[in-house]
């Protein structure tokens, strides 16, 4: 009988394309999906290649060489839990899975943790790159047993983009190291989104831009230093036309976004470790504001604003819409890093930045050319606190902090609103400040509940308590 070199479960798109990706550099593939039909399907799909199908998870751990290695491309959640129960009585120590969804990254620490006694390696792995990076190349984010990361290593390196570096795929850490990383990824990817759909209402709202001229101008952007896959997929978008109505695709389509929920997670996770993501965190805002459709209609016919048409010079409202989207982008790549850098700490992870950075130019939903002056930035210091005071980006935020602030003052005076562009301009107007009104905070805090406050003209660590009375004197 024939051995196969890996194993897929679930052949949906991902799992499909990454079993076509993982053949195509001379593996051998077995695959399997609970779906009758999809077993079929793939079966005369793949007919003539090293890959074959199983109809049972006992006929596929057969038919795989050993230490068995299978890859799990299913819905995070139950999906990956009933996998695994099925899988464990089947499965022999040294046995590798491979959890290929966005599982919580708590979630796959609790999986290893059941499957260890067992000798059972699990990895957490974050894909990113969607349908297409999975057939021609993703970005990969692995994380648990190193040992096991070295067994599969020769695989996710040849599948992974190539960039000059490297393949985009690196071991990242143990425990569930991998899909905090890609968790953090998707709150990137959630707060550009964000930022980029900020921009086109102003050109749409302000400015009267059609659809075909602001792709003109994304194009136009995606050859320049703003170049990314997010930039270059919006000028592709709003150059399409809807086949049915011959209008712009994107205007036909409904102002609802989804989720399902990394971006949650990102803020939720920032929120216990006590690390400001604002230009993420109000892209989660957005999402859920967005699906108040009906509300969002009614409201409009009675609550008044300005006038949204822009009277001014439209060269220099784009110029500032450019620059002010570039800053915005790096404060949103800042504070992703500076959850990383936190969480390295936190969960003894050891992340190292630069590498992440590095993994991140090629494959996934966010890379972009400013990774790599952000891989070099780490590189030279592995413990930099925050990206902005790095000597390259403190000549960009003092270059750019005046084109955003006017593109926030312009959208706040015609009443448009930028949840994610005024959070960016907050965030860096806040690290920026030398000394904050939390002291008021602090006084109020230590006069209604005794929670002491620390003094200007004392050493840090030392904490004192004014008794009710003593406040009230003048």
């Amino acid at each position: 009988m024939d051995q196969y070199n890996i194993g897929v479960i679930g052949l949906g798109v991902m799992g499909q394309n990454l079993a076509l990706n993982i053949e195509g550099k001379g593996f051998s593939v077995a695959g399997f999906d609970l779906d009758a039909e999809k077993i079929k399907s793939c079966g005369q799909k793949w007919a003539g290649k090293r890959m074959t199908v199983a109809t049972t998870l006992p006929d596929l751990a057969r038919v795989l060489e050993k230490p068995r290695r299978i890859l799990m491309m299913v819905p995070a959640g139950k999906a990956v839990d009933a996998d695994i129960a099925s899988l464990k009585p089947l499965l022999e120590p040294d046995d590798i899975l491979i959890d290929g969804g966005n599982s919580h990254f708590t979630e796959t620490e609790r999986r290893a943790a059941d499957l260890d006694p067992a000798g059972i390696r699990y990895v957490g792995c974050g894909v990113s790159g969607g349908s297409e990076g999975a057939l021609h190349g993703p970005a990969l984010m692995p994380g648990g047993p190193f040992e096991a990361y070295k067994l599969i290593e020769p695989v996710l390196t040849k599948i992974a983009a190539q960039v000059p570096s490297g393949p985009c795929c690196g071991y990242l850490g143990t425990g569930g190291a991998g899909h905090y990383v890609k968790m953090v990824h998707n709150g990137i990817e959630y707060g550009i989104m964000q930022l980029i759909s900020e921009v086109y209402d102003m050109m749409s709202s302000a400015l009267g831009m059609t659809a075909v001229e602001m792709h003109d101008v994304f194009a136009e952007w995606n050859a320049g230093d703003l170049n990314s896959y997010l930039i270059e997929i919006t000028a592709i978008v709003l150059g399409a036309t809807d086949p049915e109505t011959s209008r712009p695709l994107v205007d036909v389509i409904l102002d609802t976004a989804g989720q399902k929920g990394t971006g949650k997670w990102t803020s939720q996770n920032a929120l216990d470790l006590g690390v400001a993501i604002p230009t993420i965190n109000v892209a989660v805002d957005a999402r859920i504001i967005s699906s108040y459709k009906e509300q969002r209609v009614e409201a409009a016919k009675v609550l008044n604003g300005p006038p949204r048409h822009f009277e001014g010079d439209r060269k220099v409202f784009l110029r500032s819409l450019r620059d002010a989207l570039g800053l915005a982008m790096i404060t949103c790549y800042a504070q992703g890093f500076s959850l990383i850098r936190e969480a390295s700490k936190e969960y003894g992870y050891r992340f190292d930045c630069a590498e992440i950075a590095r993994i991140w130019t090629g494959g996934c939903i966010i890379r972009a050319k400013v990774l790599e002056t952000i891989r070099a930035a780490f590189h030279e210091q592995a413990d930099l606190p925050n990206l902005l005071i790095d000597g390259r980006f403190v000549e960009l935020v003092n270059h750019l902090g005046a084109p955003l602030r006017w593109v926030v003052s312009r959208a706040t005076e015609h009443g448009i609103p930028c949840l994610g562009l005024c959070a960016s301009l907050n965030y860096i107007d806040g690290y920026r400040s030398a000394r904050l009104p939390a002291n008021l905070v602090q006084a109020q805090r230590d006069f209604f509940g005794s929670h002491r406050y620390e003094r200007i003209d004392k050493p840090r660590g030392q904490t004192f308590h004014t008794p009710r009375q003593a406040w009230m004197r003048r």
